[in-house]
């Protein structure tokens, strides 16, 4: 552990890029997330209290909370975090291999690098399963409870929501068109381990997929999820043209050029890690309240 949960929620930015993109998905879930920032005024946020000494008892309660190695919430940070920071080298690796097809002397780069639907479509999968996975973590429930997840998943609110949203919306939607969940599941199917091998993700996953054996996981997960996600973006109105509206005028973008924005979005942007740090810190202030 690097940095506790109070530093951790302390450093989250109230601004920027990543807080710009969260907020244009409220359409998507209204009013559910807000960009709380701070320790102590999450906890008053959270459990609607404003005594000192309270806050005080429910912080220290927390930390210890979370630095306790039997718990999971250190573990479902580390998802978060690990999960952004390898998807930004997809985002670089699609880049690079658009510049090299459409770039002649760049050419080199498109053999270097995977396609991008291929490279999107993997990067949409397994952030859905390294959302299960820190799911359970954070909530107490085995690793590998796919089921207790899935029971879960549909009552998503607040942090959780919003970031199942963007999920859909930055690595569905965006990169592979109104059909994402389709082309997940149709793909996922044939995927080997020497597929998923080049994916920054997949080699995270590995050591918090419960019994190490991720491809079976992977695709469980995955099979559990096509029915609910199938139906995720048209029961909440989202559409790419309202995506798109929504985007126009805080990020500069040419139609039809959707890869790019897909990329750029996975370069510019940590929203599992800032949404993931929230719901992990809302989690841990209910049980200390709950415990004081």
């Amino acid at each position: 552990m690097s940095k506790a949960i109070d530093q951790l929620v302390d450093e989250l930015p109230s601004s920027g890029m990543t807080v710009r993109v969260l907020g244009l998905l409220d359409f998507a879930a209204p009013g559910q997330w807000q960009n709380t920032t701070g320790f102590d005024n999450t906890i008053r946020y959270v459990t609607g209290e404003s005594d000192a000494g309270f806050i005080g008892q429910v912080r220290q309660r927390a930390l210890t909370l979370y630095a306790d190695p039997n718990e999971g919430y250190q573990r479902a940070v580390s998802i978060y975090q690990m999960v952004d920071s390898a998807g930004g080298k997809v985002g670089l690796a699609s880049m690079a291999h658009m510049l090299g097809e459409k770039v002649g002397i760049l050419s080199f780069l498109s053999k270097l690098t995977p396609k991008e639907d291929q490279a999107q479509t993997v990067d949409l999968g397994l952030k859905l399963v390294a959302e299960m996975v820190a799911f359970c973590y954070t909530n107490g429930f085995p690793g590998d409870s796919i089921s207790d997840f899935m029971g879960a998943v549909k009552s998503y609110e607040k942090e959780n929501l919003i970031r199942l949203c963007g999920i859909a919306v930055f690595d569905g939607l965006i990169p592979l068109g109104p059909d994402y969940a389709q082309k997940l599941m149709d793909s996922a199917s044939g995927w080997s381990v020497d597929d998923l091998a080049k994916s920054p993700i997949y080699k995270g996953i590995q050591g918090v997929v419960p019994g190490g054996e991720a491809l079976p996981f992977v695709k469980s997960g995955l099979g559990a999820f096509h029915s609910y996600l199938s139906s995720f973006a048209s029961d909440r109105g989202i559409t790419l043209d309202k995506v798109l509206d929504q985007m126009r005028g805080v990020i500069d973008f040419s139609e039809g050029k959707f890869d790019l924005l897909a990329a750029f979005l996975d370069i510019s942007t940590n929203y599992m890690e800032h949404t993931g740090i929230q719901s992990v810190s809302r989690s841990l202030i209910q049980r200390a309240a709950g415990e004081i």
